[in-house]
This record gives structure tokens, C-alpha cells and sequence, in this order.
């Protein structure tokens, strides 16, 4: 009988630390002072700034912006469409 009740608290133990697994090796490779994946950022956030630079050094600066139209376009249109003033109560 008590091995039985020993065996269910291994068993309850076990099943409640597995899904914590992770976050537990996540946690102790922190408090060892490594970050994982911060290469991977630092790589990716590279690449995405890399070609921006390129990008600006080949804009001529002579060219002229397009002009902005505050026309209303998309939701705004809709929803001005939308936006009427009711019929009146009847008396």
C-alpha cells in the first residue's frame, strides 16, 4: 500500500514538472548569463537593416515626393458615407 501511494506522488510529480521542462532550462541558462537565440536576433535584425542603407545611398535626393491627397480613401470613405443624420421622429 505505500508503495502504491509513493509510486502516485512520483507519478503526480513527474507529471506536473514535464510541461515546466522548459521553462526551467530557459530560466537556468538565464541565470548563467547566456541568452539563446541572441545571435539568430542580432543576425536578423542585420539583414534587415542592411539593405535599407543600401536603398537610401541609391535615392536621388532631386527627385520629388509624391503629393498627399487627404481626400478620404478606404474605411474613411465608407464610414463618411455611413455617417448621416437619421430621419426626424414622427410627431
Amino acid at each position: 500500500m505505500r508503495r502504491d501511494s509513493i509510486l502516485a506522488a512520483v507519478t503526480e510529480l513527474v507529471t506536473f514538472l514535464l510541461p515546466a521542462l522548459p521553462l526551467l532550462g530557459l530560466l537556468l541558462t538565464l541565470l548563467l548569463g547566456h541568452y539563446p537565440g541572441c545571435e539568430a536576433i542580432v543576425r536578423l535584425s542585420e539583414r534587415i537593416a542592411g539593405p535599407r542603407r543600401a536603398r537610401d545611398a541609391d535615392c536621388r535626393p532631386g527627385l520629388p515626393k509624391p503629393r498627399r491627397s487627404f481626400a478620404p480613401a478606404g474605411g474613411l470613405l465608407i464610414a463618411l458615407g455611413l455617417a448621416q443624420r437619421p430621419p426626424p421622429l414622427p410627431a
